[in-house]
């Protein structure tokens, strides 16, 4: 197995250079993420017993495959280690739970499939109403988190970071292993649309005391900061609360009254949230505080958006995300501007989905501490602590 991610890696520098990808600096850059996660991921699917004319089979469709046909196929493989996440976390907290996830799993996708694209998650059980929120087991989040463990392998930790400066506070760790390629925690938080960034509290100085806020490619924003570490209950969540959280300080008396100036009119204009019930003891809901590595460090995990399906009424309770408006506004963006072109349907179809963020490791990984590359922005100032992982791929990435 260690000869076959030898030759996924060697494929992962290899593919990234590829004049298929030669289109503006931004988008070449996430079809190069996108192109590593096919990789990663279909490389974890493929499993430990996989032969290495599969293997060779995947690294093949790496370099031809339209990239479209690769998006599509992360988006299956993160869903399906999703759905079986979701489906150990029932047979943990559901006492009328009757049917194992290996059966549950086993008989949702039919006939295991061995490669190449082929593999895509089969049918899915089919959408229900969640009228109520269903009674759980009372579970603590320590035994929860545990008995996660005990069914996939790994669970997460947060304790004072091993990173050495001093601004680096708690880090997220794995306890256990888990396999490259696997879906290592889930961004939780607050969803924004562009066409919604002016309610981001603090707006528009989003980012001056909120280190949790994060972007996907298609400029999409998730805050965290509301989570926070979750709670002990499941819910219906609003997302407009963190237990114990500050008030944003924007600097001096001067400064603050004019933000609460600019702000105000947003506050009375609330936009609802939706009604879904959230499991916040979610073990996996902590990607949020991952930390840049160090200097002679390296990232073991990277980002990947993933589109969940509302449809997936069953999973819907432990994906940790809000949307923070029910509506899909169509957005055009001019230089660093957006404006409003009529609603969109989502990703082509009328299928409601939450635009989320996850991290999948990019090797194997054994009680450690989670290293995320921040990929911020050289265009502005940053922190002292930050030493770029790659500078041409930061400058890509923002460009």
């Amino acid at each position: 197995m260690a000869f076959l991610f030898q030759k996924f890696q060697e494929a992962v520098k290899v593919i990234a250079k590829n004049p298929m990808f030669a289109r503006d600096p931004r988008h070449m850059q996430f079809e190069t993420d996108m192109n590593r996660l096919f990789l990663f991921t279909s490389y974890n699917r493929l499993g430990r017993d996989a032969a290495e004319a599969d293997a060779e089979e995947i690294i093949d469709m790496a370099s031809k495959a339209p990239f479209a046909d690769q998006q599509k196929q992360v988006q299956e493989n993160i869903h399906s280690q999703v759905e079986s996440f979701c489906k150990h976390m029932d047979e943990i907290l559901l006492p009328d739970t009757r049917t194992s996830p290996a059966e549950s799993h086993k008989q949702s996708n039919g006939a295991v499939r061995k490669s190449g694209l082929s593999f895509a998650v089969g049918k899915h059980s089919s959408p229900t109403n969640i009228t109520d929120i269903p009674k759980t087991r009372p579970l603590g989040r320590s035994e929860l988190s545990q008995k996660l463990k005990d069914g996939i392998g790994y669970t997460l930790d947060i304790r004072p970071s091993q990173i050495p400066h001093k601004d680096a506070g708690q880090g997220l760790f794995l306890d256990g292993e888990a396999d490259v390629g696997s879906v290592i925690a889930i961004y939780p938080g607050v969803i924004y649309s562009p066409a919604h960034y002016q309610y981001i509290p603090g707006y528009p100085r989003v980012d001056a005391q909120n280190p949790y806020l994060i972007t996907r490619y298609d400029s999409t924003v998730i805050n965290a900061q509301p989570w926070g570490l979750g709670a002990d209950t499941r819910e219906v969540w609003d997302g407009l609360t963190a237990p114990g959280s500050n008030p944003i300080k924007l600097g001096n008396e001067k400064s603050d009254r004019l933000w609460k100036m600019l702000s105000k009119p947003l506050e009375a204009k609330r936009v609802l949230h939706g009604d879904d019930a959230i499991e916040r003891r979610n073990p996996l809901a902590f990607a949020h505080y991952a930390n840049h590595p160090a200097k002679d460090m390296a990232p073991n995990v990277m980002l990947c958006p993933y589109d969940f399906p509302m449809t997936e009424k069953d999973m819907r309770v432990y994906i940790p995300n809000v949307l923070f408006a029910n509506e899909e506004v169509n957005m055009k963006r001019l230089g660093s501007f957006w404006f409003k072109s009529g609603r969109s349907r989502i990703n082509g179809s009328d299928t409601p989905i939450l635009k989320t963020i996850v991290l999948v490791a990019t090797r194997a990984l054994c009680d450690e501490e989670v290293l995320l590359n921040y990929r911020l922005s050289n265009s502005k100032r940053r922190p002292s602590w930050y030493t770029p992982v790659d500078e041409e791929e930061d400058r890509r990435r923002w460009s």
